[in-house]
């Protein structure tokens, strides 16, 4: 999972820092402490902005005993102590960890994952979820992605005290320094990347190790999430920002999904395995190699197989 909250602290840190550009104020230093500030405030407070934007609500025990069940099952074996069980009210077939100081841990699950998968599915999916609480996966993404964020923002603004600062003291040398910043960011960002699909095998491994059957079941799952989510189609534009804001959370990118549903031919219901073999028979392109290079979670063939080979070799 990268940048669980970054695309909400970029944004606000980079406002905040324009102003201050603006307004002749600027320096490397109290960007640094800003950047640092508004990271640490948004991680404390951002579980109640994605509850907002995702319609989420608690799953009280006496409404689904059964998921409740799975999930105390599922954390005693990870060794955590049981999240709060969250219901995303989106049709959208996905689930996503989160969770700060203030809120204590969450997992989510939306209606759409519900009315897609079996009991068996969820119960790996929610496997996948408790493997990111595990790892601290939310509090590991937030440090590692914090270095890009600074440099980003650093360039940034050093762009926009060149351009708009006068005759300054090295004013015109700025903006070339400034986009320096900016491209080492985006260096730095790929590095990210890649730490955040490793984690993403990380949680399937976990899943596969503390459920029954694992592997299987979390295959059929990310496959029927990946048909489930292609037979939507592109949402609104507005839709989509909603749905897609805080895709890194998610277990599985929406955006991705619906291109790797394309070649996903007819699904027969009530065999899942016919799914899975149907995406596992695809061949990665170069494009789709360039696609993951870009993208927050693995490659669904390559995450598959990986999955094929735990359950053939389960201590792998």
């Amino acid at each position: 999972m990268v940048a669980t909250l970054a695309i909400i602290f970029g944004l606000s840190t980079l406002v905040f820092g324009v102003i201050l550009t603006l307004a002749g104020t600027f320096d490397i230093v109290t960007m640094s402490v800003l950047v640092v500030f508004f990271n640490i405030a948004q991680w404390l407070f951002a579980p109640y902005l994605v509850g907002a934007l995702y319609r989420v609500r608690e799953i009280k025990p006496d409404e689904n005993p059964n998921l409740h069940a799975i999930i105390s099952n599922l954390s005693k074996k990870s060794g955590i102590t049981t999240p709060k069980l969250m219901l995303s009210q989106i049709p959208l077939p996905n689930a996503f960890a989160y969770g700060s100081p203030i809120s204590g841990s969450r997992i989510a699950v939306t209606q759409g994952l519900l009315n897609n998968l079996n009991d068996g599915e969820v119960e790996a999916v929610i496997g996948h979820e408790l493997g990111h609480l595990k790892h601290r996966d939310v509090q590991v993404m937030m440090a590692v992605s914090f270095l890009p964020a600074l440099f980003y923002f650093i360039g940034y603004s050093l762009m926009l005290s060149g351009m708009y600062g006068g005759q300054r003291k090295n004013g015109g040398a700025s903006p070339l320094i400034g986009i320096g910043f900016i491209v080492f960011s985006q260096i730095l960002t790929l590095f990210t990347l890649q730490i955040s699909r490793l984690r993403e095998y990380y949680a399937d491994r976990h899943s596969v190790f503390v459920v029954d059957n694992g592997a299987e079941k979390l295959s059929t799952g990310l496959a029927k999430i990946v048909h489930s989510t292609g037979r939507m189609g592109k949402p609104k534009q507005q839709e989509r920002q909603n749905l897609t804001a805080f895709k890194p959370l998610f277990i599985a990118d929406p955006e991705r999904a619906i291109q790797d549903s394309a070649a996903v031919y007819a699904f027969e219901a009530g065999n899942s395995q016919k799914l899975v073999d149907d995406i596992l028979s695809k061949k990665l392109t170069f494009g789709d190699k360039l696609i993951e290079v870009l993208s927050t979670h693995p490659n669904i063939i390559k995450r598959l197989q990986a999955l094929k080979e735990l359950s053939s070799n389960p201590k792998a």
